[in-house]
């Protein structure tokens, strides 16, 4: 019977120092490639540290789950259609600070919160302000589902723009700004973020006003 030979010491070593290095090789790639994405992504927008601020300490009461962000992440290019199909982008909104609400049809706290976002579009759109409702119905008939929600509510003030390919909010969720739905953001007239709220708010409230007016005084 042949004996069997010992490992050799030194070939064990260089075996774990090779794991070692590849493992922590893939881990500073990895977050190089992170760090590198949201410097991309941060440059669409200076950092409004303030202003984001005066949103945040704005946020009480019934829109206390609103967050102050203001870290440089901007929706310019986000893409998205009007109720003729025609292609449109935040950018077309230039000038206005916005309030861009995402929702479904499937959505229930969707539903719920859309008569308030419609009486506060109903006393703040104007040249300086607008609520911009994306619905978010995934197909070819979500266009359909989406105005049929619309029409049956008789909203005065909340116009149909969608992305039925779920594009918009992919981009959300792939930055950690949202999870799920509905979704709202606060963008300055540039459509730099200032804010994010994650889940529905009584938006036709003192508070949700206050929010609004502290936007609004960004821009005074």
């Amino acid at each position: 019977m042949t004996d069997m030979q010992a490992p050799r010491p030194g070939a064990t070593s260089r075996v774990r120092l090779w794991v070692t290095l590849v493992v922590v090789g893939l881990g500073v790639a990895i977050a190089a490639w992170v760090w590198l994405g949201n410097a991309g992504l941060a440059k669409e927008c200076p950092v409004q540290a303030e202003a984001a601020a005066v949103i945040g300490e704005a946020a009480l009461g019934e829109l206390a789950a609103l967050n102050g962000t203001g870290e440089g992440r901007g929706y310019a290019t986000m893409a998205f259609k009007d109720a003729d199909g025609t292609d449109m982008t935040i950018a077309d909104f230039k000038g206005k600070a916005l309030l861009v609400n995402f929702w479904a049809s499937w959505c229930v706290p969707c539903r719920e919160e859309m008569p308030a976002l419609d009486a506060l579009a109903t006393k703040y759109n104007s040249d300086a302000f607008m609520v911009l409702p994306i619905n978010l119905d995934i197909g070819e008939g979500g266009l359909a589902k989406a105005l049929a929600f619309l029409d049956e509510n008789n909203f005065a003030n909340l116009p149909l723009y969608a992305d039925n390919t779920f594009a918009a909010f992919d981009r959300l969720k792939q930055q950690a700004v949202a999870v799920g739905l509905p979704a709202t953001l606060v963008l300055d007239e540039n459509g730099c973020e200032l804010g994010v709220l994650q889940g529905p708010a009584e938006w036709n409230t003192p508070d949700g006003e206050a929010v609004i007016a502290a936007l609004l005084g960004l821009g005074a």
